[in-house]
């Protein structure tokens, strides 16, 4: 339950956002001057702030520098009436959230409110790089033992303590926005703010006024000053996701960012000196956009001064089971059920499917499954019914014969990618040792001699590519 601090000296003002916050399942405290917020964050840290600007004592103002010495990453929302929004206006400069003016809509306060959720979150919420079992469980997490992800963590932390740009590429799910936090968490920024800002969720009409801001008068409704989100992500980090959507005219402007590091507002003439790190992520072949005049060139060429690249999970089937695994144990833990672990039927299905949504699909198939689940072992039926559409049958070895594997094959070399060889002999790898110990009934000593390997070799591979096999031969051997 994400808990908010209310800091106001108007008592029927907190009592009213007592009530209306913990109806929508808030936790809510309270605090009568700015004196007694700071007092509260340094208590216990709450997940969002929402403060008055003016009241008796010191001013919201100096309570907010004060509370961001405390926590440099917490959201802070400013209450302002119209005669004090320079004041609000001067707090946002300097890294407060957003600000409200008084009176407000409710609707309009809880969307700002869970955005602001959503942005603390995103600053304070540890992200594993590359870590498993129970230390991965407590964050968020970027798996994978593949050779391609080994790449990636190298790479993650040789940009993260420079200033340098980054561009992240990969399709839909493959968690480009976990690569733009892991870097950000492990760079000289970790301490300042860190803004997401989805150029396609955004309609192209607002997308720029959100950036850049505006001066009062810069259109109709612009009835005064307000910040964009670079100049209040000053000092810190902006996340640019799918910056391949950006319209062409708010590229120059970024481009403009890059080289000059300044903004001017939608309606003024001030250039305004901005210092931010951009990581920008994008699911789109910039370079076809490019030639199709649909990016720019020199942006591209500026965004890409460290460029990381996720492979799609169908590149990295050895790593299925790793995530499968994690999110067996991450979601039982957040439902309160133990795990029921995976058969090896049902394992075989999940690692042969393409998975063209990637992590993101596989784990909400996953989740699903374990909704409805009801303390047995996942099997395939499960599994199926989960994903909402047919996966392919686990033999994939089987299918991938004579044309379609050769052509299975050509694709792969025309990925360009580095250590392919090594990724496809993991890939085959695990198809025939997992064939090998089914035709033994799971036992390792008999599938070893079937295969050539000792048995410490065998043993190694199973745990390399975590395969669960439960043994239906008993051997006090195996």
């Amino acid at each position: 339950m994400e808990q908010i601090l209310i800091v106001d000296d108007d008592h029927q003002l907190r009592m009213s956002f007592e009530r209306l916050l913990a109806a929508e399942g808030f936790e809510v405290r309270t605090a009568s001057s700015g004196e007694a917020g700071i007092a509260a964050v340094r208590e216990a840290a709450p997940d969002v702030v929402i403060m008055d600007v003016r009241m008796p004592g010191i001013s919201g103002l100096e309570a907010y520098a004060a509370m961001r010495e405390i926590e440099p990453r917490l959201p802070v929302i400013i209450m302002t009436a119209y005669g004090t929004t320079d004041i609000a206006i001067e707090a946002t400069k300097l890294g407060a959230f957003d600000y409200i003016l008084k009176p407000f809509d409710i609707p309009d306060i809880l969307k700002l409110l869970n955005k602001a959720i959503a942005a603390g979150r995103s600053m304070r919420s540890r992200v594993a790089v590359g870590e498993e079992g129970e230390q991965a469980l407590v964050a968020d997490a970027i798996i994978g033992r593949s050779p391609a992800m080994q790449e990636l963590y190298k790479a993650i932390g040789r940009a993260a303590p420079t200033d340098a740009t980054v561009l992240i590429r990969g399709e839909s799910g493959t968690g480009k926005e976990l690569v733009a936090r892991a870097v950000y968490q492990h760079s000289l920024r970790a301490d300042k703010p860190f803004l997401v800002i989805n150029c396609v969720a955004i309609p192209e009409t607002l997308l720029e006024s959100e950036l850049f801001g505006y001066e009062k008068g810069a259109f109709t409704g612009a009835t005064g000053r307000k910040v964009g989100k670079i100049e209040q992500a000053n000092h810190g980090t902006v996340f640019l996701d799918e910056i391949g959507d950006m319209p062409l005219a708010i590229q120059a402007k970024i481009l403009r960012l890059l080289q000059e590091q300044n903004v001017e507002r939608l309606g003024g003439r001030q250039v305004i000196p901005v210092d931010v790190r951009i990581i920008a992520a994008t699911n789109r072949d910039l370079e076809e956009a490019v030639r199709q005049g649909q990016f720019r060139e020199d942006l591209y060429y500026r965004l890409k001064v460290v460029s990381l690249t996720l492979p799609p999970l169908r590149e990295r089937p050895s790593d299925i089971a790793l995530l499968v695994r994690y999110f067996m144990a991450r979601y039982a833990k957040e439902m309160g059920h133990s795990d029921p672990g995976v058969s090896e039927e049902a394992m075989a299905l999940l690692t042969a499917n393409p998975w063209p949504g990637n992590v993101r699909e596989l784990g909400n198939t996953v989740k699903k499954a374990l909704i409805f689940n009801r303390g047995a072992t996942l099997g395939p039926e499960e599994i199926q019914k989960a994903s909402g559409e047919p996966l392919r049958n686990g033999d994939l070895a089987a299918q991938a014969t004579g044309d379609a594997l050769a052509d299975f094959i050509r694709r792969q070399l025309a990925s360009g990618r580095e250590s392919l060889f090594e990724e496809l002999m993991d890939h085959f790898g695990q198809l025939v040792i997992r064939e090998a110990l089914e035709a033994t009934g799971g036992n390792r000593t008999q599938a070893a001699k079937l295969l050539g390997l000792s048995r410490p070799t065998l043993i190694a591979k199973i745990e390399k590519y975590g395969l669960r096999i439960e043994s239906r031969v008993r051997d006090s051997r195996s």
